[in-house]
């Protein structure tokens, strides 16, 4: 559901020093990376990676945030009835990269105002209000809620970590939860 237009426009440094830090935080965690060693993995000065961000949560939220965007991007769909097989894929990836699921689940309610917004929440909207415009507010904002909720990696790892489920239980239970929720609202489909 998120996309390139869902990214922050980086300069080409901004986007080294990302990836380097997004690299290192897989091999050896997000605690044990210091500012010199992301700068020597992105081929740039200390002093550069301080000038970008200069605190180390700074750094942090602009790693979740590209990981989410660029990493964990998926493709759009094109029906909200979609979502839940574009949320199986979602869980089964951050599977595959489980440091960097954690990193913007742990991340994700640190942002600029205290929470960042769901990146594929517009999407999500524009779906919505297409296929299904007779919901009254509450319904549309339930429905939206539930299903970012659904579609992230604090989904993943509360699964992983709280349930102790698979890679193929967390998938499976993700996406039902998500037809569930979708479940409620067939019958109103826009013809």
């Amino acid at each position: 559901m998120t996309g390139p237009a869902d990214v922050p426009a980086l300069s080409g440094t901004q986007a080294a020093i990302l990836a380097a830090y997004a690299e290192l935080i897989e091999e050896v965690g997000s605690d044990d990376v210091s500012f010199r060693l992301v700068a020597r993995r992105a081929g740039i000065a200390e002093r550069t990676v301080f000038r970008n961000y200069p605190t180390r949560v700074d750094l942090l939220l602009a790693t979740a945030t590209w990981i989410e965007a660029t990493v964990f991007a998926r493709e759009e769909s094109h029906s909200i009835f979609d979502i839940p097989l574009a949320i199986r894929d979602a869980m089964q990836r951050y599977d595959e990269r489980p440091e960097l699921a954690h990193v913007v689940a742990e991340t994700a309610m640190r942002g600029v105002s205290g929470a960042a917004p769901s990146l594929g929440r517009p999407h999500l909207e524009r779906l919505l209000d297409a296929e299904v415009p007779s919901l009254d507010e509450v319904q549309r904002r339930a429905v939206i809620v539930a299903l970012c909720h659904l579609d992230s990696a604090a989904t993943w790892v509360t699964f992983r970590r709280e349930f102790g489920m698979d890679r193929r239980d967390i998938a499976d239970a993700a996406a039902w939860a998500a037809e569930a929720v979708l479940d409620s609202i067939r019958d109103r489909v826009a013809l």
